[in-house]
């Protein structure tokens, strides 16, 4: 049902506030138990998933059939050490619950994640990827082993697997949807949620992703036995980004961003939630990517994508000097975030060969890889095997704004300083950077701490085979054209949230259980307010939303019971 059937919404059990992964995931397990579920989006029908849709799918799992198969060794220990080393946890009151649910998730992840998924329905790539390798120390940040496993059919297999199960329920009369209802107001009675007030906005047949009109045509309230708020975080909201941003932390906020999530991802329901008395932690943490560029076929306002690179590309900043380790691509998001921000900058450059683009540029998004978004085997293995950068890539170098391609460096840099937002790169300093990385090649061994990734990297047969260029000098015409990105900061998670305890009940802000209130997802810092502490680990966002969108479902479909 479109728009509100009165006589259901009297009779719902659950309020769900967004239609995103989470709120199904809480949405599936309410049905599953046979309690009524209306759920609100303030979109249209059309955008049933929310921003999951859009993502490539990866998964955090750990010690899974798949990675065994390809030799890596992981345990329940290794990741938690991994996880415990990125989070940085440090904050006694607001990271309280984030550690439990740090832990709780990683024991998830280690033993029934997989095949909760699997017995929905999701299957998965053979090869694991390697994302954020992290910095220098077995106990600091980073995955010490390959753990991203991509879904078959990217996000939108994801979503479909818990979407068709509630549309099922929806046509046993178990759910029911309010599509553009955009709530303004928790209803609080006697220190409990019991429902929720809000606007009713214009019809709109808009595509998925596509920014909707905000025009009211009128009010709405709804009441249940209790709320569960899963409307997601502040990625498209760069106002709030800006006003949360850790200046002292990070760097000066980044004056150009764009962005990597649809318009509707504006974080209003965390300022309605604190207000009616619910605990807003970590409000600091965020997740935005240093690889971003500008989408020459745009979906939604300022749209950006994000590269997904291999380690081989030569990172520079805006002044030209070359970043330190650990800022190699695919390593540590924070770190170089650091010192892009430090530049006085808000951009860098990648500079690679046409051989490195062709085996080791990947694009974040769903619509970005079609071949393995559409359950295409033959494709995809054409894709990935033939001559040449997959086809949304080479579009990117064709078409891309950020993008420069010359066939030797001296017109290279003539371009890069053409769409330069800061200083003119001086030719004989990058020349001369490049030129004492490619004398390194020559050996088996070097001081040079990327070499020495990359033949790490090789190490992992995946890697090898269809992620890792065979190392070469970046000046050698054999490889080339030459190419230079000019990468962005693109806004993407938020890593701070509701605090929730680990049945996903909200907190009051004084530490006690909100009665009736529940929050799953990324408005919930995707657990506890904040189950990444300062870093994330990659495959970790989809699976957040799962695991605590499961959690509250769950949780309330047995008090309810």
């Amino acid at each position: 049902m479109n728009m509100s059937d009165s006589a259901f919404a009297t009779e719902a059990d659950v309020i769900v506030v967004g239609a995103g992964l989470a709120g199904l995931v809480a949405t599936h397990e309410l049905v599953k138990a046979g309690r009524k579920v209306h759920v609100l989006d303030q979109e249209n029908r059309n955008n049933l998933g929310g921003q999951a849709f859009w993502s490539l799918g990866g998964l955090f799992m750990v010690d899974t059939p798949e990675q065994r198969r390809l030799g890596i060794k992981d345990s329940y220990d290794l990741a938690l050490q991994d996880w415990l080393g990125s989070a940085g946890f440090d904050r006694d009151d607001e990271d309280f619950w984030g550690k439990q649910w740090a832990q709780a998730y990683v024991r998830f992840a280690a033993t029934e994640k997989r095949d909760y998924l699997h017995e929905l329905g999701l299957r998965i790539t053979p090869v694991i990827g390697w994302a954020e390798r992290g910095g220098s120390f077995a106990d600091g940040h980073g995955n010490s082993v390959p753990r991203f496993h991509l879904t078959w059919g990217t996000g939108p297999e994801v979503v479909r697997v818990f979407a068709e199960p509630v549309l099922e329920g929806e046509r046993k009369g178990l759910v029911g949807f309010s599509f553009r209802h955009r709530v303004d107001e928790l209803i609080i009675e006697d220190g409990a949620a019991v429902g929720v007030r809000g606007s009713v906005l214009a019809e709109t047949d808009l595509d998925r992703g596509k920014a909707s009109s905000r025009e009211v045509v009128g009010e709405f309230e709804f009441r249940a036995k209790a709320v569960i708020v899963t409307s997601g975080g502040i990625g498209h909201n760069h106002e709030m980004i800006r006003r949360n941003w850790p200046t002292e932390r990070l760097g000066k906020c980044p004056e150009t961003m764009i962005s990597g999530v649809p318009a509707y991802v504006d974080g209003r329901m965390l300022a309605i939630t604190e207000s009616a008395g619910g605990a807003l932690v970590n409000r600091d943490r965020m997740w935005h990517y240093t690889e971003g560029i500008k989408n020459w076929d745009s979906i939604w306002p300022d749209h950006g994508i994000r590269i997904i690179p291999g380690p081989s590309s030569l990172w520079f900043d805006a002044n030209g000097t070359r970043l330190p380790a650990p800022c190699f691509p695919g390593f540590d998001t924070i770190s170089t975030m650091k010192a892009i921000l430090a530049t006085g900058y808000d951009y860098s450059w990648f500079v690679l060969t046409q051989s490195i683009i062709e085996k080791e540029f990947a694009l974040s998004g769903s619509e970005q890889n079609p071949d393995i978004t559409g359950k295409d085997w033959k494709f995809t293995l054409k894709s990935r095997l033939a001559k040449g950068a997959p086809g949304p890539v080479e579009a990117f170098k064709q078409h891309g704004a950020d993008f420069v391609v010359a066939d030797n460096l001296r017109e290279l840099v003539a371009g890069m300083n053409k769409i330069a937002r800061g200083p003119q790169l001086d030719y004989d300093a990058l020349e001369g950077q490049i030129v004492a990385r490619d004398r390194e090649v020559t050996n088996k061994y070097t001081k040079d701490s990327q070499l020495m990734a990359i033949t790490n990297a090789r190490q992992y047969l995946g890697d090898k085979v269809s992620r890792v260029a065979k190392p070469h000098r970046i000046l050698d015409p054999a490889a080339g054209p030459l190419i230079a990105v000019r990468l962005n900061i693109i806004t993407r998670k938020t890593l701070g949230g509701l605090q929730t305890n680990l049945d996903s009940q909200v907190m009051r802000q004084d530490g006690t259980a909100f009665p009736g209130l529940y929050a799953a997802g990324e408005v919930a810092g995707f657990g506890g307010g904040g189950v990444h502490g300062y870093n994330a680990l990659e495959g970790t966002f989809l699976g957040g939303c799962i695991f605590s969108g499961r959690a509250a479902g769950k949780a309330l479909a047995a008090k309810l019971g």
